[in-house]
């Protein structure tokens, strides 16, 4: 796993919470092949209200509970890294938006016996 200082690039997939690799959750599947391709780290965030190309508005509000509440995956690591990652994404997102974003690491550590 690479620990990125400084200049860095974010990816950041928009999909819906119920969107499947294999029967398996999208968000799900990224987060493991970015484990896998060795980047720095990837998280999952649930969203409560939102739409996309669909212009169909999901939300968490209870009195219309959607299965489908959107989801943002976001992954940071260096731009070589990343862009390494982007034909992964490219198999794995059909209906989604990806979005390439320049950022700078400031802090970047680990705990929990991370060295």
């Amino acid at each position: 796993m690479t620990r990125p200082t400084g200049s860095a690039l974010r990816v950041t997939v928009f999909i819906g919470e119920g969107d499947t690799w294999h029967h398996r959750p999208l968000y799900s599947e990224i987060v493991h092949r970015a484990h896998r391709a060795g980047l720095a780290g990837a998280s999952v965030f649930r969203g409560v209200e939102g739409f996309g190309a669909s212009s169909l508005v999901h939300t968490a509000r209870l009195l219309s509970l959607s299965e489908d509440l959107p989801v943002a995956v976001v992954i940071v690591d260096t731009e070589e890294r990343v862009r390494a990652f982007l034909p992964e994404l490219d198999e794995l997102v059909g209906d989604g938006l990806v979005v390439l974003d320049q950022c700078e690491v400031l802090r970047y550590a680990g705990g929990r016996g991370d060295a």
